[in-house]
């Protein structure tokens, strides 16, 4: 995404939270609904044009007198006429569309505009209808969005913790359950779509001819580490907002290749176009997400959107619920990937809960962890955060759980969070578990699915663990797990997760030795340990190295330094009975 584009982002920003709009949630979804009514009037006019060329592929969805609902048409009305022709007209009609657009339709439903004053309307929807979104890549369309969610950081953390999970640990969990194309997806706690867009964009660099690759921390970051090591003279040469490796991609690669050999452990992952996707209509219909919040679920369709996924699946509702809004067909599907970090702290009232859920709990991160468990196809895999509680709790459901996902699936990875990782928004101590559930003919009643356990600690995610400045962790590229741990799992899955990196647990290694990063256990020492699996009851431990003196002269030096002290004590008692 260029300086220009951004600039006009922030002008964006900067009028509407000057005009009281200054939720960061009410702000996204405000101009959500502008962006999409912007795209949509750039779709019409792609179907005129295809008309004319005699292709007629699909229906206007401005037929007849409604073409005085597009975004052309009113753009140019002012005052308080414009608030009440986008407001009770325009609004109204795209919520009660025809059935052939339903997705727009559902988008639209319930939807208000907040945008109450004429002049703030007005700046706004002169500065997007500057934007032509036509003529933008998927990538620069998503990376509009991405840059306008980063509002979302000025959130009160309570909130925030809801629906964002740090990019660094998405990246890390797409790479490791590797999605191809033909699979479907599912996040039954979706947020904003992080996940599902991750998933999307993983595929499609895995069917680019060319890819780019992209530092964890975005090309902006970059862009300042190219700056900071400018001489002072090409500085003024280049003006860091008006410079943009966009127009430079060859200096771009050079110089994040050279980067990279200062920084081994800088976190990047791949983004490409796409353009071997054998039929794009496959990939958006695989993608499924469910949210309970009907706001964050229109910021995420307006995710999806502006990455090229007009009709991905995406609908409100409550998973666990049996009032959730879900059908039955909901319920029923499954699918080949699933990806989520679901909200930890919930409670349900026992008697809302689906019948087809665990009946002794109510805790919503067993719930959510027993749907997913439900809902994966056979041969396909999840990869889930959960709480460290989950791991080790010691009720019937906790200990239950555990042992259909040790017995029934193959538990294949339990990979340890730093307790930092969802700073400021929350401090709670995570960890991913990844999972396969095997097909059923491949299963023996008298022999568990799981025949031992990957784990790796990770201390360090590329971010402080432990200081906030401008409402985030400050980077640490330097300090980075991710990398080694994606290097290693590669290895392991090579070997069809039969010979996993590291050592047994609960090793004792020798007092010189390094702290290891991962080890592994067989499934007889997990059903020991009461099914636990957390990371840490495993840790190999370093022995402490014992001392070569000879005790003798330790116990010499040790009274000798007592009876110094003894006569110095008994000289002062002297010298203050003499006063």
């Amino acid at each position: 995404m260029n300086s220009e584009l951004r600039r006009k982002l922030d002008r964006i920003t900067n009028i509407l939270f000057a005009g009281g709009v200054n939720n960061p949630i009410t702000y996204i979804e405000q101009i959500s609904y502008l962006i999409y009514l912007k795209l949509l009037d750039e779709r019409e006019s792609e179907i005129a044009l295809q008309k004319k060329l005699g292709v007629n592929r699909v229906n206007s969805i401005y037929p007849g007198q409604s073409n005085r609902f597009r975004w052309s048409e009113w753009r140019n009305l002012s005052g308080d006429k414009l608030v009440k022709y986008v407001r009770d007209e325009v609004f109204p009609y795209m919520a009660s569309i025809n059935s052939e657009n339903q997705h727009i339709a559902s988008y639209f439903r319930d939807a208000i505009l907040e945008i109450n004053d004429a002049a703030v309307l007005k700046q706004v929807i002169d500065e997007i209808d500057t934007i032509n979104f036509s003529k933008l890549g998927s990538d620069v369309k998503g990376d509009i969005y991405e840059y306008l969610l980063t509002y979302l950081n000025t959130m009160e953390g309570s909130l925030l913790g809801q629906f964002r999970t740090p990019r660094q640990i998405r990246k890390m969990m797409v790479e490791l359950v590797d999605p191809d194309f033909g699979d479907t997806v599912f996040d039954p706690a979706c947020g904003t779509g992080g996940f599902l867009i991750d998933f999307v964009e993983y595929i499609m660099a895995k069917y680019s001819e060319k890819t780019t690759e992209i530092p964890i921390y975005g090309d902006d970051w970059l862009l300042k580490q190219y700056f900071n090591k400018l001489d002072n003279d090409n500085q003024l040469k280049f003006k860091e907002d008006e410079f943009s490796f966009d127009d430079n991609p060859a200096l771009r690669e050079k110089f994040l290749s050279e980067l990279k050999k200062e920084i081994p452990n800088l976190m990047t992952y791949k983004k490409g176009s796409g353009e071997l996707i054998p039929d794009w209509s496959i990939l958006e219909s695989s993608v499924y997400g469910v949210d309970v919040s009907r706001q964050i679920l229109r910021i995420a369709t307006m995710n999806l959107v502006l990455h090229g996924l007009m009709k991905a699946n995406v609908k409100r509702g409550n998973t666990l619920s049996e009032l959730g809004g879900l059908t039955d067909e909901d319920m029923q599907r499954k699918y080949k990937i699933i990806l989520s970090n679901p909200p930890f702290a919930g409670v349900l009232p026992k008697e809302s809960i689906r019948k087809d859920l665990p009946r002794n709990t109510k805790k919503s991160e067993l719930l959510f962890l027993a749907v997913m468990m439900d809902a994966l196809a056979e041969g396909g895999t999840c990869a889930v955060v959960v709480p460290e509680g989950l791991l080790f709790g010691s009720t019937n459901a906790h200990l239950e759980l555990r042992v259909k996902l040790v017995e029934k699936y193959r538990l294949l990875a339990v990979i340890s969070l730093p307790a930092g990782v969802f700073k400021p928004y929350a401090g709670v101590k995570t960890s991913v578990l990844i999972f396969k559930k095997p097909f059923k003919e491949s299963l023996f009643e008298d022999k568990p699915a799981t025949e031992l356990i990957w784990f790796y600690e990770v201390k360090n995610d590329g971010y402080d663990p432990d200081k906030i400045t401008g409402g985030g962790r400050p980077e640490t590229p330097d300090k980075n797990d991710i990398p080694d741990l994606i290097s290693k799992w590669n290895n392991y899955k090579k070997s069809g997760f039969k010979n996993p990196p590291g050592i047994e647990a609960l090793s004792i290694l020798p007092h010189d030795s390094q702290e290891p990063k991962c080890w592994w256990a067989s499934v007889d020492k997990i059903a020991e340990n009461d099914y636990n699996l957390s990371a840490g009851r495993y840790k190999p431990q370093i022995t402490q190295k014992v001392s070569d003196e000879n005790p003798v002269d330790l116990i010499k030096e040790v009274i000798e330094l007592e009876n110094k002290i003894t006569d110095k004590l008994n000289a002062l008692l002297k010298e203050i009975e003499g006063n």
